[in-house]
């Protein structure tokens, strides 16, 4: 290129490129290699493809190509799983010095499944061998390469259900993930907010990368593998499981008032009046803190920790992602070799409520979810075609299930916590347990929704159904929702899509325009607003500043 500047100019005339978009060519051309060619603009109509053609005598190093580019329909609701393609990048060239990767419009997989599974989807271009003159005239062609094309990719997902989830979280930052109990497959892995995959493909503005990178609800982070909760009440079912394996009889009662003093401190329960006289099951469905502290401590943490393990907690799952992050279930081995002091009944008691140094993802949630529904050791899988296999139980004494299962659904069914997520399907029921998970120790108490956002608790809940007959199982978590009310709404309604979409649509066209929209508009209100905000910040950048009046000096005379 010749004249860098003159002919940068000339295509923004030609295009009407806008500041922006200037400033990434600009920033691109300093950092590409002399060989890598720079993208301008894609998605050109008939007339701009013919502007710039007819002036390529005048603009040396422009070079206008056809082709195909990826189309990301579903748009946010696939951002972090999907992933995106994107032109080669020096360091790409380097690690790959393929020609083909400084092909004008070449792309490549650059994150999520895209990444993964470049060589597959990619295929293999095609080539022409051609004799020519001195002045380039073809004269004969001597040899072709076909193309071989890539081979699809067929996920487990149920796209529907996927984009329904990702609209049902709505303005709040949170994963669902849901589980297919008879075969592992997973129908939504669903993490908001997220990312348009369409804007990284096409090559993303300074101005909309800068919104995501500085939104607190940090929305290029894959919330589902890769953000890390502590479970709260979820997992007293799996608790619970394990006072049974461990021979507990669940007729054994504790009192509750409100309660339980362990060494020098006294632990409470979430009902600060206490339930009176508890058993398992009431330990369950009214999620008492006290029935699992004190019960806790006399099983002890051991049996507590393998359960979590056999339950899916802290496992890494043989998934096809770039990583994944697998937590924290704590015993005194891990508590020594990390910390490097011994184990104490308050370490105990905290971890047999989801807290202390217990973490999990929203996928493992979902997991131990699908086992506690089914007694197998079910894998979650994202490829269809992998092979399938029978799933192993997890040799667990069937009747202790069924008492753990039968307290999940009086969570929802019965007296429990959860009575608003009753699904509206006849002869649906759906089995659950709630999950508060305290960030900070407020002096003012819990963080619900009249503290900052960053200071409220989070809300989750896991859950399966039909009860009686499990096909489903499901894990919600949202970030810093305020508790678990903000969680099992979303639950019952991603779950009733699944058995009756029409009605599960009616609640979310209520709710979107209580929200101010669907995720597109929400999205571009947004990226409007900080992009205002942006260019007042330039602007008052480049103001002058008016110098200071002078002001001459009075003085007193003696």
């Amino acid at each position: 290129m010749r004249d860098k500047e003159k002919t940068v100019a000339t295509l923004a005339n030609l295009l009407a490129l806008d500041p922006e978009e200037l400033e990434r060519i600009n920033r691109e051309l300093e950092q590409a290699s002399s060989f890598q060619p720079v993208q301008v603009a894609t998605g050109l109509d008939s007339e701009q493809y013919a502007a710039v053609s007819v002036r390529l005598p005048d603009m040396p190093g422009v070079s206008p190509r056809q082709g195909f580019s990826r189309n990301y329909p579903s748009g946010p609701a696939i951002g972090h799983l999907v992933g995106y393609v994107g032109i080669a990048s020096a360091e790409d060239y380097k690690e790959n010095p393929d020609p083909i990767l400084i092909t004008p419009g070449y792309k490549i997989g650059k994150d999520g499944l895209e990444k993964m599974f470049e060589e597959r989807l990619q295929g293999k271009p095609g080539a022409k061998r051609v004799e020519v003159t001195a002045r380039g005239k073809i004269v004969r062609e001597l040899n072709t390469r076909p193309d071989v094309p890539g081979k699809p990719l067929q996920l487990t997902l149920d796209i529907d259900l996927q984009e329904y989830a990702a609209r049902r979280l709505g303005p709040e930052s949170g994963s669902v993930v849901v589980i297919d109990c008879l075969t592992g497959d997973i129908l939504t892995m669903t993490s908001m907010p997220s990312f348009d995959p369409n804007s990284f493909s096409d090559g993303i503005g300074v101005t909309e990368y800068g919104m995501l990178r500085e939104d607190d609800h940090v929305p290029l982070l894959d919330k589902s593998l890769k953000s890390l909760f502590p479970p709260g009440s979820t997992v007293k079912p799996m608790v619970a499981l394990s006072f049974l394996e461990a021979g507990l009889s669940p007729d054994e009662t504790v009192n509750c008032n409100g309660g339980l003093q362990v060494g020098n401190r006294r632990f409470r329960c979430w009902k600060r009046g206490g339930h009176g006289r508890v058993d398992m099951a009431k330990g369950i469905y009214q999620s008492c803190d006290v029935y699992f502290y004190y019960f806790a401590q006399k099983v002890g943490i051991n049996p507590i920790a393998l359960m979590a393990n056999r339950l899916g907690l802290g496992q890494k799952f043989p998934l096809p992602v770039a990583s994944q992050f697998y937590g924290t279930v704590p015993d005194p081995a891990w508590l020594r070799k990390k910390y490097k002091r011994e184990w104490q009944a308050y370490d105990t008691v905290n971890t047999t409520i989801g807290q202390g140094y217990m973490l999990v993802n929203p996928t493992q949630l979902a997991v131990m979810a699908s086992r506690l529904a089914t007694g197998k050791n079910i894998v979650p899988r994202l490829i269809l075609e992998e092979k399938k296999s029978p799933i192993p139980t997890l040799n667990l004494d069937p009747e202790h299930l069924l008492y753990v299962q039968q307290a999940m659904s009086d969570v929802v069914n019965g007296p429990g916590t959860a009575g608003r997520a009753r699904l509206p399907i006849e002869n649906v029921k759906m089995a659950g347990k709630t999950g508060t998970a305290q960030v900070v120790n407020l002096d003012f108490g819990r963080g619900g929704q009249d503290v900052a956002w960053k200071y409220r608790d989070h809300g989750l809940f896991v859950c399966f159904a039909p009860y009686d007959n499990p096909r489903y199982a499901a894990a919600v978590v949202i970030e810093h929702g305020g508790g678990s009310g903000a969680a099992y709404p979303v639950a019952r309604d991603v779950l009733t899509f699944l058995y009756d979409r029409q009605k599960a649509m009616d609640v979310l066209t209520g709710l979107e325009k209580s929200w101010g929209g669907t995720i597109q508009e929400r999205m571009d209100r947004k990226m409007a607003a900080y992009r205002a905000r942006k260019n007042l910040e330039k602007a008052m950048a480049t103001e002058p500043v008016p110098a200071a009046p002078e002001t001459t000096e009075a003085g007193t005379g003696e």
